[in-house]
């Protein structure tokens, strides 16, 4: 995880950090990794800036069953895989955002900024160009 503050303002004091978290086992677990997340947060962020970028990167991932547990690491208990079915299961019938982590509000004060983001040409058909051949 990165965060850091704006680049362009010469009049802000600069700041910049990251952290690395290993998450001991590989999980699917959506609270082991808002634990780790929180936790890095809680690691690099510095009251009194103002910040502009905030980055999560996820590594080494993989799909279940292609990871071969070491003979003695610890590996994501059973009951955990079972939450997080069950969970997946609820949002897929009743709707996206049905049960979500309490650390997550519905409608966040906050958003990404799109003044300037890219056209999404291959997802949205109304963005896509049109050409006249004469």
């Amino acid at each position: 995880m990165c965060i850091r503050t704006g680049m362009f303002n010469p009049e802000e004091t600069k700041y910049a950090n990251g952290v690395v978290v290993d998450i001991p086992y590989p999980t699917d677990d959506v609270r082991l990794l808002i634990k780790a997340a929180v936790d890095a947060v809680d690691r690099i962020y510095r009251p009194g800036f103002k910040y502009s970028k905030a980055e999560v990167m996820l590594l080494n991932l993989c799909k279940p069953g292609e990871y071969t547990d070491d003979l003695f690491a610890t590996s994501q208990p059973s009951e955990s895989t079972r939450v997080m079915t069950v969970l997946d299961e609820i949002n897929v019938r009743w709707g996206r955002g049905t049960l979500r982590s309490a650390s997550v509000p519905s409608n966040p004060a906050w958003g990404m900024r799109r003044e300037m983001m890219s056209q999404s040409y291959t997802t949205k058909l109304d963005q896509l160009w049109a050409v006249a051949c004469k």
